[in-house]
């Protein structure tokens, strides 16, 4: 989604972004780095934090850690060469499981021989999805998003032949790692930061705000510009995390409205209130076109994409739009709003309630 209300949003930094490999200073102790991705979201946001260990040993903090691959090998060897000011690397925070955050914290970690901080859902997640065959793609996932209504065979190829898709972005995940919980105080060099979960993006995502510093590293939670991908995949298939998500960022409304937000994708903002209530509006009207299309007739997910989502995707687009369509289709049915029902060509289709006794997929 793109923000509808740029204005709302303050970026302090304007246009200015680190080169890759290189490192920008936000505060004091707080610096930002930008990896690269091979996707239509083309970087993610890394943070480091000056810290100190139970010794008195000065040295930083990573805050996630970028895919799997040699370019971001590359782009942190010249971070690690210019960019730390000397001083080692003491530990490694994740914010969630998926691949651009955690894809090298095994490296990252055995190489400065440094613990990993993580929530332990996501850090046993992050483990069984690297160790699958079929995590996040296989034969699974398409039949599921077959069930569903996506019949173009060549995106359920794709799907299909996306056996290893997330290992080979988290070959490994550290075996041994420190739990980070929600209310959860960390003492990061000279600054208490506080760790907020969220729900409906991942299993137990862990943001970190600091209020001596005004700073929220915030993660995929809030993002300037683009919504969060919220979405019902194969591995849980009857979940229903648009509400989780909302009531999630909801939480934020406590942190003051001039936060500096530090997001995983976009640019450093301030706006955060503001954010939230576009963040609502939007999903508000994306459930209000899902509402009426599906009240027109009997919809698939599949059939509600270009009802959500007003531009061409690729198919790599088009499995993270399923799972986002059937993520409100689901928040509808929950309300009592929908029904579904399974046709005799095996596919589920959301219409208006009936008499009929309510089927959840």
């Amino acid at each position: 989604m793109s923000n509808p209300s740029e204005s709302a949003l303050n970026y302090p930094l304007g246009e200015q972004l680190p080169a890759i490999g290189e490192a920008i200073e936000l505060a004091s102790g707080v610096r930002w780095l930008r990896m690269g991705l091979p996707f239509a979201l083309d970087h993610i946001n890394l943070w480091l934090l000056r810290d100190e260990d139970a010794n008195g040993r000065q040295g930083w903090a990573i805050v996630d850690c970028g895919i799997a691959n040699d370019a971001t090998r590359a782009a942190w060897e010249q971070v690690f060469a210019t960019a730390l000011d000397g001083l080692p690397v003491l530990r490694v925070i994740v914010t969630h499981m998926h691949p651009d955050h955690i894809g090298l914290a095994d490296w990252l970690c055995q190489r400065h021989v440094c613990r990993l901080w993580v929530s332990a859902t996501d850090w046993n997640a992050a483990r069984l999805a690297s160790q699958s065959t079929t995590s996040f793609g296989g034969e699974s996932a398409a039949r599921f998003f077959a069930s569903h209504g996506l019949t173009d065979p060549g995106a359920l190829a794709a799907v299909r032949d996306r056996r290893d898709y997330y290992a080979s972005m988290v070959p490994s995940v550290p075996t041994a790692y420190r739990r980070l919980m929600d209310g959860q105080s960390l003492r990061i060099g000279p600054h208490e930061w506080q760790a907020i979960v969220g729900y409906g993006h991942a299993p137990e995502h862990i943001a970190l705000y600091s209020r001596s510093l005004g700073v929220l590293i915030s993660g995929d939670m809030v993002l300037p510009r683009i919504s969060t991908n919220v979405s019902v995949i194969d591995l849980e298939p009857e979940a229903d995390p648009l509400p989780l998500y909302l009531q999630s960022i909801r939480r934020f409304l406590a942190l003051p409205a001039d936060t500096l937000v530090l997001p995983s994708h976009g640019k450093p903002f301030k706006g955060l209130h503001a954010r939230i209530a576009q963040l609502e509006a939007h999903h508000d009207d994306r459930l209000a076109d899902a509402l009426a299309a599906c009240r027109e007739r009997p919809m698939s997910a599949a059939d509600l994409l270009p009802v959500l989502f007003r531009r061409p995707l690729d198919w790599h687009q088009t499995t993270f739009a399923m799972g986002e369509s059937l993520a409100h289709l689901h928040a509808l049915q929950s309300r009592g709003e929908l029904h579904a029902q399974r046709g005799a060509d095996g596919i589920w289709r959301f219409g208006a309630p009936s008499t009929a006794a309510v089927t959840r997929t």
